[in-house]
């Protein structure tokens, strides 16, 4: 039952991890325009995500889609590439895990293979964490770095978005949900049977001398 709810609850970790990581692959909120000079107008609020950037002007926000994924930076379309990558594997991860679980009945009499296909999920979504978490902190290391460079002008400095906070919270998440489905498919479900090959072998290996002393009254 232990191994059960492990399974159950490093799925249910990995599968909200990953629907976050959706939501915050499509939210254009990773990097918000800093106010640290008068050149910016306060009214004014750019948004920009891996998609489309949005303008917040007197309580009305209108967005616009980039027009070139080629006219792109090159750290924006490793983010993109990372993100959807991230999304991939939770797509893949996410029937082997359920088909995997001790609690379905998916595959029946095959714990072996079971166990084996939850291990997979779980070692997927550790890689979908792990490829989640790396456009976020190059993302924030950018943001910061650009911010305190004297060298960049004050209207291109960016502040970190909320997206990069709730990306590395998601990130964290399927990186936990998987070493939690991983644990719960590598625990033993029992002790195994010892195998036996003949109907005396159990006997005659338990008390050798059981032979010997019939063979004696004979």
């Amino acid at each position: 039952m232990a191994t059960t709810g492990l399974q159950v609850l490093g799925l249910l970790v990995s599968i909200a991890g990953w629907v976050g990581g959706t939501l915050v692959c499509a939210a254009p909120f990773w990097r918000v325009s800093a106010f640290v000079a008068d050149e910016l107008v306060v009214s004014q609020v750019l948004w920009e995500g891996l998609w489309m950037t949005c303008l917040s002007e007197l309580g009305r926000i209108q967005c616009k889609v980039y027009d070139s994924a080629l006219a792109l930076s090159g750290s924006t379309q490793f983010c993109r590439v990372m993100v959807i990558l991230s999304i991939l594997f939770g797509l893949l991860a996410v029937p082997l895990g359920v088909i995997g679980m001790k609690c379905t009945h998916c595959i029946e009499g095959a714990r072996d293979v079971k166990s084996r296909l939850v291990r997979t999920a779980g070692g997927i979504f550790m890689a979908a964490g792990v490829a989640f978490f790396l456009p976020i902190f190059w993302t924030t290391f950018s943001v910061i770095r650009d911010f305190y460079d004297p060298d960049v002008a004050p209207p291109l400095k960016r502040e970190l978005g909320p997206a990069l906070y709730l990306g590395g919270v998601v990130a964290f998440m399927m990186l936990v949900g998987g070493v939690m489905l991983y644990q719960g498919g590598s625990a033993p479900s029992g002790v195994p049977t010892k195998p036996t090959f003949g109907k005396g072998a159990g006997p005659a290996k338990d008390n050798p001398t059981e032979g010997k002393q019939d063979k004696a009254y004979v």
